[in-house]
């Protein structure tokens, strides 16, 4: 957990540091400003997390300082989520001679299993102003340092299953975590008119993570190998830049 304090520390600092010096003009010169982006990306898993789980989407939400030399830091988390999960045999335990699932009534269940997890990342990097209408747009680099966690949800909807309730879930999920590191590479595009801001590019998030139940029910033992659990993908997000103008006043857009 400390990769996530170290990230809302730097998300904290992000917010507390932009106001700090009044602004030029956005248009035509290179200004402090905190970038938030609210984004989303379609992920490919590679690695380990590729014998688990199919195509992924994430969420997520970032806030950063973007200073007058293009340097910027910050914070930035992401919300996994998927439909498809390829682990085999996963229920087998608690399956019948027909291959179903039965509730606490005898009756056949329909089971569904997910993709669920997370990423808390610090991040660095630096805005080329390359390309773009002012210089605050351009090439987008960027580095990340933090934390990845991951498992796979079941659930059985409109019914009662007692062998997949409460703590006996924790012998199917297979949760896993552990220290994350990644790179981006894209475009981030402020607007000159206040009212278009995006950011689109390329990243790769690498886990390097742990698994943490003490059993698998129904392998009957642990998992007790190191993952390394990739993700890449494209993100695009819609980006609030909060600044300074000349008036010494503070606006949102």
């Amino acid at each position: 957990m400390t990769a996530i304090r170290t990230a809302l520390l730097l998300f904290l600092i992000a917010l507390g540091t932009a106001p700090a010096a009044a602004q030029r003009s956005v248009r035509d010169s290179s200004i402090v400003l905190v970038p938030v982006t609210v984004s989303y990306s379609y992920q490919v898993p590679g690695g380990t997390l590729a014998t688990r789980f199919g195509h992924n989407s994430n969420l997520g939400l970032s806030a950063v300082v973007k200073l007058r030399s293009n340097y910027f830091l910050g914070a930035e988390g992401g919300f996994l989520f998927g439909s498809k999960v390829v682990e085999p045999g996963l229920l087998s335990g608690v399956r019948n001679s027909a291959g179903q699932v039965l509730d606490q009534n005898g009756q056949p269940a329909t089971v569904f299993t997910y993709q669920r997890g997370y990423t808390a990342m610090a991040v660095v990097g630096k805005i080329l102003p390359i390309v773009g209408p002012n210089p605050n747009s351009g090439l987008m680099l960027k580095v990340m340092g933090g934390y990845m966690r991951h498992k796979i949800r079941i659930e059985t909807q409109n019914n009662t299953v007692p062998q997949l309730e409460g703590d006996y879930l924790e012998g199917y999920d297979r949760l896993a975590a552990g220290p994350a590191f990644g790179f981006g590479l894209g475009y981030q595009h402020i607007g000159n008119r206040r009212f278009i801001n995006f950011h689109v590019g390329f990243e790769m998030i690498v886990g390097l993570t742990t698994p943490l139940r003490a059993m698998n029910f129904d392998t009957g033992r642990s998992d007790t190998d190191r993952r390394t659990d990739v993700l890449t993908g494209l993100r695009a997000g819609w980006t609030v830049p909060i600044y300074r103008r000349k008036a010494d006043s503070f606006y949102i857009y």
